[in-house]
């Protein structure tokens, strides 16, 4: 069996993204919309993570300072199922904490 998720950017004449949008089938997206995606790779044999960050010309900053905390909080949890340490997962979060009240994102 075999999933498929796709990625489309769209660029400006200075190769900027300018649209970004992606599909998955399997889940029930078509084509739809972004301004952000932050993809990890893990390289096994150089044992080193690949990244692919791109944002949309027009994402607006203060969505971008939520989408780095969301993403950050979401890491945690995933940490935290992949690995079993609840102890640095909770660390992590308290981070989560801190970053969300000095860019003033929680009231």
């Amino acid at each position: 069996m075999k999933s498929e998720i796709k990625f489309l950017v769209e660029l400006d004449e200075n190769r900027v993204p300018e649209k970004l949008s992606w599909t998955a089938q399997d889940g029930g997206v078509e084509q739809e919309e972004a301004k952000a995606v932050m993809l990890s790779i893990w390289d096994s044999k150089a044992q080193e993570t690949l990244r692919i960050d791109l944002w949309t010309k027009d994402m607006p900053v203060d969505e971008m300072k939520l989408f780095f905390h969301q993403t950050l909080t979401a890491m945690a949890d995933t940490f935290q199922r992949a690995t079993a340490d609840e102890k640095m997962a909770d660390t992590m979060r308290d981070f989560c904490d801190y970053f969300a009240e000095k860019l003033e994102l929680k009231q």
